[in-house]
């Protein structure tokens, strides 16, 4: 049995760097030449890897939403709103890079083209958090436009301004999602 050599650039690491590079400057920056410069591959590398930019830079956005999700759906799973409405600028200020890709571009500046083979991954993430919201209003017999709004388009608008500067939400947001958070909710 043959064993070929292990890969000296794994999918991650060419999702870190290019993570780097399209938060540093934009989708647009995020050619396969200048992800290759920045983790000092052959651009041959990463077409052997994704076999395109859109794949590349696709795989990427869904790596950042499952990695937000993560403990967005937890804190609703676990019944609190107040985390999963302050997971967004916790998350913005644990990571900073993925926040830049994910709360300032849309999944369409990155791929022009949104490759078919994540297609499904990417409808599996948005039905988890679909599915989460959804849950939580019906046990706690809430409306579930006001936990969207509560939990998602207030921390968004919290932090988006604060990214765009690109500086980390202060503490203060934090106070301000959950004053909102408590008011939108409240019986």
């Amino acid at each position: 049995m043959r064993v070929g050599r292990p890969a000296k650039f794994d999918e991650d690491r060419i999702l870190d760097a290019a993570l780097a590079v399209t938060a540093e400057g934009g989708p647009s920056a995020a050619t396969i030449a200048a992800i290759a410069e920045r983790l000092g591959a052959p651009s041959g590398s990463l077409y052997h890897r994704f076999g395109s930019r859109d794949l590349l830079l696709a795989t990427l956005w869904t790596r950042c939403v499952r990695r937000f999700q993560d403990g967005f759906v937890a804190a609703l799973d676990a019944d609190d709103a107040e985390a999963a409405a302050l997971h967004t600028p916790r998350w913005c200020r644990e990571r900073p890079a993925e926040a830049a890709v994910l709360l300032l571009h849309r999944r369409r500046d990155l791929a022009a083209a949104w490759p078919a083979e994540l297609a499904e991954p990417l409808d599996a993430l948005n039905t988890r958090a679909a599915d989460a919201l959804g849950a939580f209003a019906r046990r706690r017999g809430v409306d579930r436009e006001r936990v969207v709004f509560a939990a998602v388009d207030v921390p968004y608008g919290a932090v988006r301004r604060h990214l765009l500067d690109r500086r980390p939400p202060p503490p203060q947001v934090d106070e301000l999602i959950i004053t909102t958070c408590r008011a939108v909710l409240a019986p």
